[in-house]
C-alpha cells in the first residue's frame, strides 16, 4: 500500500464527508433554507452524522457502506441544481454534487488497496484448503 496515497484518500474522504455536513446545515437553516428562518430539511444531515465517526476512525465497513448512502445525497443535489429557483440554491446543490462526488471517489480509491489484499487473502485460504 503507498501510505502517502493513502493518507491523501482518507483526508480527502473525511473533509468531504464534513464539509458537506457544514454545508448542509448551512445552507437548509442559514444561507437558502425553503422558508425564512431555517427548515425542517435540517434534519437531511441525520443520516450523514451516523457514519462520520467509524469514517474517522478508518473503518472499512462504514466506509464502504457510507460510499452507497453518499449516493442519496448526490441525487438530491442534482435534483436541486435543476429544479430551484433559487440561485443560490442551485449553487448550493451544485457544491452537495461536488463534494459527494468527491467524497465516492476518494472513499473508493481509499479502500481499493483494502479490497485488493482481502481478495488476495480469500485466495490464499482457498488454495490452504484444496492442499488439506
Amino acid at each position: 500500500m503507498n501510505t502517502s496515497r493513502q493518507s491523501i484518500y482518507y483526508y480527502l474522504t473525511c473533509g468531504s464527508l464534513i464539509a458537506l455536513i457544514v454545508l448542509l446545515i448551512l445552507w437548509e437553516t442559514v444561507l437558502a433554507p425553503l422558508r425564512p428562518g431555517g427548515s425542517w430539511m435540517v434534519l437531511k444531515v441525520i443520516p450523514i452524522l451516523i457514519p462520520l465517526r467509524g469514517i474517522l476512525k478508518k473503518q472499512i465497513y462504514t466506509m464502504q457502506w457510507s460510499s452507497m448512502l453518499i449516493l442519496l445525497y448526490f441525487t438530491e443535489g442534482v435534483v436541486r441544481v435543476y429544479s430551484d429557483k433559487a440561485w443560490l440554491s442551485s449553487v448550493l446543490a451544485g457544491l452537495e454534487v461536488v463534494l459527494t462526488v468527491l467524497f465516492f471517489f476518494s472513499v473508493i480509491f481509499y479502500l481499493k488497496p483494502h479490497k485488493k489484499a482481502a481478495k488476495a487473502a480469500k485466495i490464499i485460504s482457498q488454495d490452504q484448503l484444496k492442499a488439506e
